[in-house]
Formats: structure tokens, sequence, C-alpha cells
């Protein structure tokens, strides 16, 4: 009995830590399947949110598709605005300067349409009646003449007055240069060109050798018209004149002023190779 009994003891011994192991795996088993459930539950739950993702980053390319669509639209819109507006300010500028053309052609119309003044009353008695006209075929020497007629305009156009004083210069007859371009600027004193016939005034003096009124003439450009696009040569070609009658320290100056007022223009430019040259002590080239 007593080894019948040891014999289920032992039995049992080794029976419960068999027990014990399937206990433990049968319960790994179980935590591996539910930790498979979750990871397809995750895998599940990423797929859905990729696929969200993917949704979402579509509508932002489409809204930014949009964007960059309206914005380029705009930008057209912009660009054609002004492209048209440029084209309005070129027609306003040249509506302004017909409409300018036209009032100077009225202006010389009208300067060269004669005026005559009212004729003089005959002289009265001493009854206050006028005096009865002379019977004879003498002259009444008492009798006032009618006074002359003003003097006409010149009857010619702004436009072909400055190109007829242009060509006496182009053609070296300086006098009727200068005589054409007076003309001008006194019938036409507020004209866009006026700064350039004041221009030519002072370049048939200096062609002419009258290096003196070409001053002048270059100082009347520079007082009068400070800032046209004649400005800058008028102090080079004054420098020039000043340096021709002995004056080269108000040369100097001249010089000096068109480089200082206008240093890109041409004429300072010019003026500088000048100054190089006092500095040098060589004499002016024509």
């Amino acid at each position: 009995m007593r080894k019948i009994v040891l014999l289920v003891a032992a039995a049992v011994a080794v029976a419960s830590p068999v027990s014990a192991q399937n206990k433990r795996e049968m319960q790994m088993m179980a935590d591996i399947r539910m930790l498979q459930e979750q990871n397809q539950q995750l895998q599940v739950t990423l797929a859905a949110i990729t696929e969200q993702l993917q949704a979402i980053n579509g509508r932002f390319d489409e809204q930014a598709n949009a964007t960059r669509k309206s914005f380029a639209d705009q930008g057209l819109k912009v660009d054609q605005f002004a492209s048209e507006l440029r084209v309005v300010r070129e027609g306003v500028s040249d509506s302004n300067v017909k409409i300018g053309q036209l009032s100077q052609e009225v202006e010389a119309l009208r300067l060269s349409i004669p005026q005559y003044a009212p004729p003089a009353a005959l002289p009265a008695d001493a009854t206050g009646n006028p005096a009865p006209m002379p019977t004879t075929g003498e002259p009444n020497p008492s009798a006032t003449p009618p006074p002359a007629p003003l003097p006409a305009g010149p009857g010619m156009s702004p436009q072909r007055l400055f190109e007829t004083a242009r060509a006496d210069y182009y053609a070296g007859q300086w006098d009727l240069c200068i005589s054409g371009f007076d003309t001008y600027l006194r019938t036409f004193p507020r004209s866009e060109l006026a700064h350039e016939a004041q221009f030519y005034i002072g370049e048939c003096h200096y062609s002419d050798g009258k290096h003196q009124d070409a001053v002048a003439a270059y100082n009347q450009v520079i007082a009068v018209y400070p800032r046209t696009p004649s400005a800058p040569g008028a102090y080079y070609k004054r420098g020039l004149a000043l340096e021709r009658i002995g004056q080269v320290d108000r040369a100097r100056e001249s010089f000096d002023a068109v480089i200082k007022n206008f240093p890109d223009s041409d004429a300072a430019r010019l003026a500088k190779q000048n100054l190089d040259r006092l500095n040098r002590g060589r004499p002016p080239v024509e």
C-alpha cells in the first residue's frame, strides 16, 4: 500500500508541473491572439487614417490649385488693366499734344488776321456838329488820317516756324536763324519747344563766333528753362563760350555745374573731358 501511495503521489507531483506549464502556454497563446487582434485593429485604423489624410491632401491640392489659378487670373487681369491704362495715358498724352498744337495753330491764325482800329471821328465845328467834308479835291490838312492797320502776325504755324528757323541754322544762316527763333519765342512763349528755340539762339551765336552773345543766350536757357532737356547742353556750351572769351574760371564753374546738376547726361561726360583738358593746359577742340 505504501508503494502504491508513493507511486500515486509521484504521479500527482509529475502531473502538476505539466498542468501548470500547459496553463501558462494557453495563457500565452491567448495573449498572442489578443495582440494579433489588436494589431489587426490598429492596421485597419491606420488604413482609415491614411485614407482620410490622402483625402485631406487631395482637398488641399485642389484648394492650392484653385488659389494659384485665382492669383494667376488676378495677375493677368492686373496686367491687362495696366496695359489698357498705359494705352489710355498714351492716348491722353497724344491728345494733349494735338490740342496744344491746335491751340498754337489757332493762335497763329488769329495773329495772321489783320486787325484795324475803328475810323476816327470827324472834327466838330463850333456848334458841336460834324464839320462838312471839303468840296474841293484838295486834301483837308486838319483832318486826322485814319490809323494804319496793326501789323499782322507771322501767319505761320508754330511747327513750321520752328522748322524754318532750324533749317536756317543747318544752312549756316545765323542771322535768319536767330530772327526766326526770336519770332517763335515772342509768338509762342509757352510752347513745349521754347527751351530748344532759346538754345538754338545760343548755338547760332556760338557758331557765328559771337561768344559773348552765346553766353547770354545760354544763360537765358539756364534761368528760364532750368529743368528742360536743353539745360545740360546750355551749361556745357556756356563753359566752352566762356573759355573762348578768356574767362577760364567761369568756364570751369559752368562745367562743374552740369556735372553736379545732370551727372548722367552726355553734357556732363563732355564737361568732365573738358575739365581734364583744362587741367592739362590744352586748348579747346572744336
